[in-house]
């Protein structure tokens, strides 16, 4: 399954909403420094999705608050 996120790094609090089927809205508490914002998306994610983090991967959007994620299922 392939979804669309925006990120909101250094956010308050973590959270995950959901927009439709394909769009999500993701906040974590990591800033945009050095890839940690895009670990706490991808744990965000799996946590979510209730699957391992091994099975979200970033397909695009790696330097971006706009994403592309792969979820395998």
């Amino acid at each position: 399954m392939e979804i669309f996120v925006k990120v909101k790094p250094a956010s308050r609090e973590e959270k995950v909403e959901k927009i439709d089927d394909t769009h999500f809205s993701v906040s974590v508490k990591e800033p945009p420094v050095k890839g940690l914002a895009n670990k706490g998306v991808v744990r965000a994610l799996s946590e979510y999705f209730n699957v391992s983090q091994l099975k979200v991967r970033i397909v695009s959007g790696c330097f971006s608050r706009q994403k592309l994620i792969e979820i395998i299922e």
